[in-house]
C-alpha cells in the first residue's frame, strides 16, 4: 500500500495566558491511498489541530509531516497555499459556501483560483454536482437550498480540483440524523470510488463506516496510530 500520508512525531504547542498548551504530543501515523480514516476523541484532545496540520493550514512546532510525497511542514506559505489548492479538498461543518453565489458557482470557484480553462470549468462543475445528485439545484444560492444539500454542494466544490486527500472536519455536525445518514453513504460512496478521506468526528456512525479509527486524547494517539 502507498502511503499518502505520513505524519511522524508532529507536535503543536500554543501560549496561553497561563502557560503553553501542548495541543499534539508526538503524533505519528499514516493514511493509504484509498484509505477512509477516522479520528476521534474528546473536545480538546488535538483533532481539529492535528486536521489543520493536515490541511497545510497550520505548521508543526517540530515533526515531519509528508503529503502525496510533499513535505509541507517546510513549505513556506505560498507553496502551502498554492498546495492545499491542487492537492488538498476541505468540507468543513458549516459549510462555509459563498451566499452571493450559485451552486454551480460556489463549485466552480477553486478551479477559477487554480486558473483551469473555462469550459473544463463548466464540465467538471456540471460533473460534480450530477455526482452528488444536485444537478437540477445548480443555479440555487445556499439560501435556497437545504443544509444537506449545502453541505453535497461543499464536497463537489471540495472535489474540484482532483485532490489527492479529502479532509472532513464534523462534516454531519450541523445535520439532522436523517441526513447525516445520507451524508455517510455519500462519503462511502467517495470512498468506494477511490477517494482518500480523513474525517474529525464525534458522530460514531460515521466513524464506524471509516475502515480505520485513530482514537487521541490528550494530544497523543492512543490506538490506530503506528505500531
Amino acid at each position: 500500500m502507498t502511503a499518502i500520508v505520513q505524519v511522524r512525531d508532529l507536535a503543536r504547542d500554543y501560549s496561553m495566558g497561563s502557560g503553553a498548551v501542548h495541543a499534539l504530543r508526538g503524533v505519528s501515523f499514516d493514511v493509504n491511498q484509498g484509505e477512509w480514516v477516522a479520528i476521534v476523541g474528546p473536545s480538546g484532545c488535538g483533532k481539529s489541530t492535528l486536521l489543520n496540520l493536515i490541511g497545510a493550514v497550520d505548521t508543526p512546532d517540530s515533526g515531519a509531516l509528508t503529503i502525496a510525497s510533499q513535505r509541507i511542514d517546510r513549505m513556506s506559505d505560498g507553496d502551502a497555499t498554492a498546495f492545499r489548492l491542487r492537492q488538498i479538498g476541505f468540507v468543513f461543518q458549516r459549510f462555509y459556501l459563498m451566499p452571493a453565489l450559485s451552486a454551480a458557482e460556489n463549485v466552480e470557484l477553486p478551479m477559477a483560483e487554480a486558473r483551469l480553462p473555462r469550459e473544463e470549468r463548466r464540465a467538471r462543475v456540471r460533473e460534480l454536482l450530477g455526482y452528488v445528485g444536485l444537478a437540477e439545484r445548480a443555479h440555487h444560492r445556499p439560501s435556497q437550498l437545504s443544509g444537506g444539500e449545502q453541505q453535497r454542494v461543499a464536497i463537489a466544490r471540495a472535489l474540484a480540483n482532483r485532490p489527492a486527500l479529502l479532509l472532513a472536519d464534523e462534516p454531519t455536525g450541523e445535520l439532522d440524523a436523517a441526513t447525516g445518514l445520507e451524508m455517510i453513504e455519500l462519503f462511502r460512496r467517495l470512498n468506494r470510488d477511490g477517494t482518500t478521506i480523513v474525517v474529525v468526528t464525534h458522530d460514531a456512525q460515521m466513524a464506524d463506516a471509516a475502515g480505520r479509527r485513530i482514537q487521541m486524547r490528550d494530544g497523543a494517539i492512543i490506538s490506530g496510530g503506528l505500531a
